[in-house]
């Protein structure tokens, strides 16, 4: 089993404070609207919002009827319409509709849209175009940040990688520099400031605006050092298979919002269960992090105990028995509860991953990772399209191919695009020109043999001229530069190397002892240089866009080494995976610190395919 916490390592802060913070300022803007009223939600809201206030808190504040936004028309007989949303142009047009269809019934109602995070510029123009403007009141709730555990926020923002990175819509980066701001206000101010990416650049130079027009708090920082980081940065992360016991539950079972919904298959019944998967879980909390490899004999010895547990009851007197009802047999029926799920997860995942051929999967995408048989490796590729296993799989694979190889040749490219379109519809050529603007699967250009020589040239000249060198030849084609990247950072342990998964001995353990995280290193080796100085050759090939920044106003008895000092936020701007938090998990107990993860969502490689589909609505 990996480490157990640290005595030394620092406590979090209380984000339960944000939840408190969302769910007054929700009350208050529903009291605007005074008198019973309905509630049209936003489909993505539902879940967030039940984590912040549930129906009895609405109903408490005179909301009557809930609905679930679904565009089309409705049946409210209220005379007051609330509609909670995010600020889209779609469900605001929607709205406008509702409203003059009323207006040529001759039917008066009271209309109130309250935005969130925020209420854009382009919505009110909708409003006004559409003659409304005057009949709707608006509003926004500054909902940035939902806690889904200890050490995980997250923006619940998942348009957030498809509209920033693909369709170069930055209206999010607004909402980033607003989450920092408000964990800022509530929680002191931060020492440090490190970020790679354009994005991540942006959020900061936002978040600081918005830091300098509002109040200066001096109140004593609960964390003090920032890591912001865009998802462009690391693809290759997302698009590994994750095998931590909670990156498979989240890619076979799909987490949503810190729960899962366990079907009939794990329950062994004919009912669904619905389960928060967080800290509180002893049971999830023991296993979460663990290669999936080792879960099983846990669980098993867990289940012993529980049984030597029980046990005990034989031979007690009364009293002894009247002590062991009241204090013990509660929570042993609990964990027995949360055992029988857990147990049952593993083995409903065990047979769907025996279906799919997990090991012959993992086997080509470790060979991508450490550049060998790369010929077997295309060929296993067009069998799993052939044998059309999985349309997201396949395009998985093509991009774990094409980002590991630095491109594809072009007969390679030609063929294996051909083979899929034939397989999954040639529908998909959009999908195709997506991933190639992304850079996730391109065909090597000419130019492509330039970056050998830029690697030699790089030697002979000073690191000015070679950045000027970089950018005209980056300018030919998005690069991933994987095996650069991967030789100066040694992301890939050496194949000849025994790893004993019980033990891990670096974060390479969340991929099975292949591969270390891009993201997680490159925060791993800022935080011991304390900014990106001997990194320089990494951010070239990264494209650079890095900065560290000490807050103005710091003295140097803010540097001293105290807790807050050892509390890392690490944002990431386009999604975190599963496999990224138990990789800094681990990196935080190997170093006495502790890392609090901030994302726009939470991703993996079938969500952020997704996105990316033709069809993406």
């Amino acid at each position: 089993m990996a480490q157990t916490e640290r005595r030394d390592a620092p406590e979090l802060p209380d984000f339960s404070l944000l939840k408190r913070l969302a769910r007054d300022q929700l009350i208050f803007l529903l009291e605007q609207l005074p008198g019973r009223k309905d509630l049209f939600i936003d489909a993505d809201l539902m879940s967030p919002l039940d984590r912040i206030a549930n129906v009895t808190i609405l109903k408490q504040h005179e909301v009557d009827k809930l609905y679930k936004v679904e565009l089309k028309p409705i049946f409210s007989s209220s005379d007051q319409l609330c509609f909670l949303i995010r600020p889209r142009i779609q469900t605001v047009k929607w709205i406008s509709d509702l409203v003059n269809s009323d207006k040529a019934a001759g039917r008066f109602r009271k209309y109130k849209i309250i935005f969130t995070p925020q209420k854009f510029y382009a919505c009110e123009t909708v409003l006004e175009e559409q003659g409304v403007f005057g009949d709707v009141t608006t509003d926004e709730w500054n909902f940035y940040i939902l806690p889904l555990d200890d050490d995980i926020l997250s923006l619940e923002l998942p348009e957030f990688f498809r509209d920033n990175f693909l369709e170069g819509d930055q209206r999010w980066v607004t909402t980033g520099g607003g989450a920092l701001h408000l964990l800022q206000s509530v929680y002191g101010s931060f020492s440090k400031v490190y970020g790679i990416g354009r994005c991540a650049k942006m959020v900061y130079e936002t978040w600081r605006e918005q830091m300098e027009d509002g109040d200066q708090r001096t109140k004593q920082p609960e964390f003090a050092k920032v890591f912001l980081i865009d998802r462009d940065v690391d693809f290759i992360t997302p698009l590994c298979s994750q095998v931590v016991y909670e990156g498979l539950v989240d890619d076979i079972f799909r987490i949503k919002c810190g729960s899962v919904e366990f079907g009939p298959d794990v329950t062994s019944s004919d009912k669904s269960i619905k389960v928060m998967l967080n800290s509180q879980d002893k049971v999830f909390n023991e296993i979460r992090n663990e290669h999936f490899s080792n879960v099983f004999g846990f669980l098993s010895q867990k289940a012993k105990n529980l049984q030597t547990a029980y046990d005990k009851r034989r031979g007690m007197d009364i009293q002894q028995m009247k002590a062991f009802v009241a204090d013990e047999l509660k929570g042993l029926k609990q964990e027995h509860r949360l055992l029988s799920l857990h147990i049952g997860a593993c083995e409903s995942m065990m047979k769907k991953k025996t279906k799919q051929d997990f090991q012959e999967l993992l086997k080509t995408e470790h060979s991508l990772l450490e550049g060998f048989e790369i010929r077997e490796c295309i060929t296993s590729i067009e069998e799993h399209i052939n044998r059309q296993v999985s349309m997201i799989e396949s395009l998985r694979l093509l991009c774990l191919l094409s980002l590991t190889e630095n491109g594809l040749l072009s007969k390679d490219y030609r063929s294996l695009k051909a083979q899929y379109l034939q397989s999954y519809g040639i529908d998909h050529l959009l999908t195709f020109a997506n991933l190639r603007q992304l850079g996730l699967l391109v065909e090597q250009q000419p130019g492509e043999t330039l970056t050998v020589m830029e690697s030699r040239v790089g030697k002979l000249v000073n690191d000015k001229t070679v950045g000027k060198l970089t950018d005209a030849f980056s300018s030919l084609a998005k690069k991933s530069n994987f095996r650069a990247l991967s030789k100066r950072l040694a992301l890939v342990p050496k194949s000849g190397d025994e790893y004993d998964l019980r033990v891990p001995r670096d974060m390479a353990y969340v991929f099975s002892g292949a591969y270390i995280p891009l993201s997680c290193k490159l925060i791993e080796q800022v935080l011991e240089r304390d900014g990106w100085t001997g990194l320089e050759e990494v951010t070239r090939m990264l494209n650079g866009h890095e900065f560290a920044v000490t807050a103005v106003g710091n003295s140097s008895e803010a540097r001293t080494k105290t807790d807050a000092q050892r509390i890392i936020l690490v944002m990431f701007l386009g999604g975190c995976t599963y496999s990224e938090i138990s990789a800094l998990r681990y990196l935080g107990k190997e170093r006495g610190c502790r890392f609090i993860i901030l994302t726009t969502a939470i991703t993996s490689s079938a969500r952020l395919l997704e996105a990316l589909l033709d069809n993406h609505a």
